[in-house]
């Protein structure tokens, strides 16, 4: 039987963490950008972490 393949779209989307905990990044960053405050899009531009309830789901999709 051949090896698992991981789901490539989810490798680009996501990234484990050294502690094991499954980062992505925040949606609304891709236009419309000028109305949007500073502090709002340096809040958009930072990484944050999976819920929990969804991080096993999307570590079998990577790591398949």
């Amino acid at each position: 039987m051949p090896k698992m393949k991981s789901k490539r779209s989810a490798c680009k989307r996501f990234k484990v963490t050294g502690t094991g905990k499954v980062s992505r990044r925040r949606n609304e960053m891709r236009h419309k950008l000028t109305h949007k405050s500073s502090k709002r899009k340096r809040h958009l531009s930072t990484e944050a972490l999976v819920a929990r309830v969804d991080e096993k789901r999307v570590k079998r999709l990577i790591l398949a």
